[in-house]
């Protein structure tokens, strides 16, 4: 099924070369069919390659989406033109009022910060706490689940000796859960940050249940039960040359990066990076979809407050 998308998003196109169907509200109105609602706070500095690499997931399924952006506005950005974000992207003045069936928050490059640091943390605060009313499930990744565990359970992070790049394996520890149904005992997901978050505060949280870790890394994904808050500490959406990308950048900004761990085959950066997280990250969207359908209410205004 197709996702309904803003006609002005610059992912429509490319969208369109990979055969992922898009359409626009005139046709949207003409089917007899609920779409599911998905808000995506989108709070990383290159918006258009995250919408691309989101839109690639979300739009492997047989559902029909319909889905927004937003973005805070507290923090005007550098990388994104601001007439291409006030065309194609909303405000939370502008979501206030609406129901989702999901939500979806981002990562991003402010993890070395504190929490109350960052210049838009008030309207992190505002769209998480919004979403106790108008959201069923929030999926949040990589500084946003850090950012969504600290303001829901209070779960602190702390810095690694150094930085986390690569592509890591995590081992299951739920067997059978929907968000990992057709997962190996075993699968792959990038990681790049400075930051985790505090396993132990995590275990002792009863609300939240650990799917998924590592001996080397520690919780990669924890959840509620109701699954109606979702916290992936890595970023499945992540295409083949990301990470390539990343540490290109920061190489050429003289920071001397490390090469990323399980990446480029036999360390060799002249080779094309075995992209070996695909199958799992399309698998795992497609199974948060699925949770989703399956028990939001068709009546978005009878969401039941989460605490």
């Amino acid at each position: 099924m197709p996702i309904k998308i803003d006609s002005h998003l610059s992912a429509k196109e490319k969208l369109r070369e990979e055969n992922i169907i898009t359409i626009d509200n005139d046709r949207a109105m003409t089917q007899d069919i609920r779409p599911l609602k998905i808000l995506i706070l989108n709070l990383m500095p290159l918006k258009k390659p995250t919408e691309l690499q989101l839109l690639r997931l979300l739009g492997n399924s047989p559902l029909q989406l319909e889905v927004d952006f937003c973005r805070p506005v507290s923090r005007v950005g550098t990388h994104t033109d601001n007439s291409y974000l006030e065309s194609a992207y909303l405000e939370f003045s502008d979501v206030q009022d609406r129901y989702y069936d999901g939500l979806i928050v981002t990562g991003a490059p402010v993890e070395k910060m504190e929490f109350e640091e960052v210049e838009y943390w008030g309207e992190i605060e505002e769209y998480l706490e919004w979403a106790r009313t108008h959201v069923y499930s929030v999926l949040h990744y990589c500084w946003g689940a850090q950012a969504g565990l600290y303001y829901y359970y209070d779960v602190p992070k702390k810095m690694f000796p150094q930085k986390l790049c690569g592509i890591y394996p995590y081992g299951l520890t739920v067997r059978n859960h929907p968000l990992l149904r057709g997962f190996d005992d075993r699968y792959f997901i990038p990681q790049s940050r400075y930051t985790t978050v505090d396993d132990a505060k995590v275990y002792s949280t009863p609300d939240l249940q650990v799917l998924s870790r590592s001996v080397e890394n520690g919780i990669n994904i924890c959840a509620t039960a109701d699954m109606r808050r979702i916290f992936v500490m890595g970023h499945f959406e992540y295409d083949r040359m990301t990470l390539r990308d990343e540490y290109v950048r920061d190489r050429d900004k003289g920071l001397n990066p490390s090469l990323p761990k399980h990446y480029y085959p036999t360390d060799d950066t002249t080779q094309e990076p075995l992209f070996k997280w695909c199958s799992y990250a399309h698998l795992f969207y497609l199974n948060w979809l699925n949770v989703v359908y399956q028990d939001t209410p068709y009546d978005l205004h009878k969401l039941t407050k989460r605490e």
